[in-house]
Parts: structure tokens; sequence; C-alpha cells
């Protein structure tokens, strides 16, 4: 038969009162036809409907006014449809996917899920942390300084110590790409961290805990190389990475700032990636290198940090900085493998034991 007929109930988007109607497929025109309550006839082309199934029944809607559809609830009629459908390849993907059946559908559920997973985890932290480019450099500065503000204001700040910390860095080489200002804070914590507008604070504690001022330079050398790269600002992006991906993708530069800002006070404790700990260890090494000062105050100062756990307490800077015994293996390769030469400095040397006093 290449007419059928059925009952239908047709929505005719203007009106909230359904109509009731007989419905035709016409199988060799490819069309439905049915007349209104106004006595309108009415024609939809297959290929110009769209069809859905919803629990005990079959919607078919027009693709060129979604607000004008058909209910059919009639059983014997949507499967001879859907046969149809399918004999003429008129199912559409929606259709294919819902006839693929429970199994299929879990298997696709679970990719689905792993899927999304894996981009939390993986992709988009990687894809946060690439979309730091779009934040301006301008930004670390505004950030840093208000970071720096907050933190020096419940901290007891050492102007001596600070200001010979600051004529020590001068003397060094360091290929900084920002101004940098060191501040000496009194306290007992191991600890430094750099901010990303070129402010690094060391606290006294991880001053007492050196024995020479080739450790010194081998810390300021890596924390600027932090600052150098914009690690902090990579890994707050990637800490906020569900937010800045959507606003990357949105192109609202303005809402990665006022995330970043809102969580501008975790900036000091951040624990940077394996990849930036080593990167900043690399560059570190070179700054030592560069300028003629023994590269192996950075393995001691590694080794001392990390053998130094008085009071059953580890010293803050490891849980920012993990210091593995696999980079300070790789400090040793370095060390090795590179040619270096080192010159005596008295300035420096002088300078830092000012610093300890």
């Amino acid at each position: 038969m290449m007419i059928i007929k059925t009952a239908a109930v047709y929505f005719d988007g203007e009106s909230s009162t359904p109509q009731n109607v007989e419905l035709f497929l016409d199988k060799n025109k490819e069309i439905f036809y049915f007349e209104t309550q106004k006595n309108d006839w009415i024609n939809w082309g297959i290929k110009e409907s769209d069809f859905k199934q919803k629990s005990d029944s079959f919607i078919i809607q027009n693709k060129e006014d979604v607000s004008k559809s058909i209910i059919i609830k009639d059983s014997l009629f949507i499967n001879n449809l859907k046969a149809y459908l399918k004999e003429t390849g008129n199912v559409s993907w929606h259709q294919k996917l819902i006839n693929l059946g429970f199994k299929v559908h879990s298997v696709i559920a679970i990719t689905i899920l792993g899927f999304i997973g894996l981009s939390y985890l993986y992709i988009m932290p990687y894809i946060a942390e690439k979309a730091v480019v779009l934040v301006p450099e301008s930004y670390d500065t505004n950030l840093g300084n208000l970071v720096s503000k907050q933190s020096l204001m419940t901290n007891t700040v050492d102007s001596v110590k600070s200001e010979k910390l600051n004529q020590f860095a001068k003397e060094l080489k360091l290929n900084n790409n920002k101004n940098l200002h060191f501040t000496v804070v009194n306290s007992d914590i191991v600890n430094a961290y750099a901010l990303p507008n070129g402010d690094i604070v060391v606290f006294s504690g991880i001053l007492d805990a050196m024995k020479d001022y080739d450790e010194l330079v081998a810390l300021i050398g890596h924390e600027v190389s932090h600052v150098n790269n914009r690690d902090s600002m990579k890994m707050l992006c990637r800490n906020l990475s569900g937010y800045l991906f959507v606003s990357a993708i949105l192109g609202d530069t303005n809402g990665i700032m006022a995330i970043i800002g809102d969580n501008a006070n975790t900036l000091q404790s951040l624990s940077f990636s394996r990849k930036f700990e080593h990167q900043a260890d690399i560059e570190g090494f070179q700054i030592l290198i560069t300028n003629h000062v023994n590269p192996k105050g950075m393995s001691n100062l590694f080794k001392r940090l990390q053998e130094d756990k008085s009071d059953f307490s580890i010293p803050e800077f490891l849980s920012s900085h993990p210091i593995t015994t696999e980079r300070i293996n790789d400090v040793e390769k370095m060390i090795q493998s590179k040619s270096f030469s080192v010159n005596d400095n008295p300035k420096l040397k002088t300078l830092f034991e000012e610093i300890k006093q």
C-alpha cells in the first residue's frame, strides 16, 4: 500500500489548541498531507520534516517552521513509517542513535565521560596554560603589586637585609625581562616565592639555612626564571582551567583577568609542575655559570633543604617547589657535563655575610 493513514494531532504554531486530523503518508510522492479544521490541505515533504521518538509517541516537525508539528500515537503507523524512512534513507542521525540500543548507548556514554575526564585533567589545563598569552603582561604587574601589598601587610620586613639583598642581585646578570625587587621577611619559615610582577620574597629562614653565597645565587636564579617564564600565571591558569577555557573560547579577556584576580591569593602557594621546575633549574643553573659562580651551589641548596626536617616539619619551599632526588641528580649531571669557570667574588661574599648577620 503506497498511501497509509492514521489519526494524529496537529499543532499549527499559532493557536495553543491542538487539532485532531487524519494524516496521510504518500510513499510514492514522499509527502504527508492532511486537512486542517479550516478545511485547508497541507502538504509536508518527507525531506522537509524532522522525526523524533518520544516514549510512545512519534513527532513530525516542519524544518522550515519548527513551531508546527504533528504527534502520532498509532504504533502500527509508527512502525510502518520507521521502516519506510529506513528504506528511503531518511532516518536522522538522532533517530539512528536511538536505534543503536542500550549496549551501544552505554559504550558511547562511557567514552564521552572518559573524554570529559581526560579533557578536565589534561587537555583543558594545557589549553589554559597556553591561554596565558591572552593576558597582557601589564596585568602581571598589577596582580603582583596587589598580592605583594596584601602579603607584606601581615609580615615583618627586614629593610636592612632587603636593601643588601637587592644590592646582591644587582651584581648578577639575571637575564630578567621585568624589573626585580627583593624583600626579606623576618620569619623562621624556610621559603621564598616569586610574584608575576618581579617581586621576589625571601624568608629569613631559608637564608639562615644557606652556607655560601653560591646557594643564594642559585635561589635567585631559580626564582627569576619563574618570573621570566610567567610560570606563576601559567600555573594559576592551569588551576582555574575550567573557567579560563570557557573565557578563552569566548574571547573574553576581561573575564580571564577577573577570574585570575579573584584567585590572586593563591599565587604565594602555587606548586609548580615538574616541567616548570625543571626549566627553572636549567635557567637558574645557566645564571650561575654566566656569573662565574660555582653551580654546585644549586645542588647544595637543594640537598640542604631536602635534608632539613627539623621538628619533623618539611620546609615550605618544598611544598611549592618540590625538590626530588631526580631534580638533584639532574643538576649534578649538568655540573658534570657543562664546562664552566668559577671566579671568587669578594663583593658577593661580603654582601652575603651581611645578609646572614
